[in-house]
């Protein structure tokens, strides 16, 4: 049993090892990896249960696409090409959870400004190019 074990442990080990060296360089995994692989599951099971030959095809041909994206996303070498998707992802991401703030583009120099809501009209400095202009909030 003793030598069983040992063997399995260094198999582990060695298996880390290896992934672990296989993944070096590599971006891995983030917000919206996750998002893509979990969208892809959802068309995965709608294919299954649409029982419509056409769009059975299309929701399986859909998971199959969105999973190879995510696993390409994953393995990518060029990771500051990832971020930059990502930190774009989760700057709409948030947009839209956040409720307690209104987005505002500036008329001039197109700065998105944060502003609180429920303060009815007020006048926003962009923070940018000092332009200023009224919105409701």
């Amino acid at each position: 049993m003793n030598g069983m074990s040992g063997w399995f442990r260094q198999f582990s080990a060695k298996l880390s090892a290896g992934l672990r060296a296989f993944m070096a360089g590599r971006y891995g995994t983030d917000r919206l990896n996750m998002v893509i692989l979990c969208t892809g599951l959802v068309a995965s099971i709608l294919s299954m249960l649409i029982q419509v030959q056409p769009m059975n095809l299309v929701f399986w041909a859909l998971s199959y696409g969105l999973m190879i994206w995510a696993i390409f996303r994953s393995l990518s070498r060029n990771t500051y090409k990832r971020y930059q998707e990502n930190r774009k992802f989760l700057q709409i991401y948030n947009r839209f959870t956040d409720r307690q703030h209104r987005y505002f583009d500036c008329p001039k120099c197109h700065q998105t400004v944060r502003v609180p809501r429920g303060k009815g009209k007020i006048s926003i400095t962009c923070p940018k190019c000092r332009e200023k202009f009224v919105k409701k909030t």
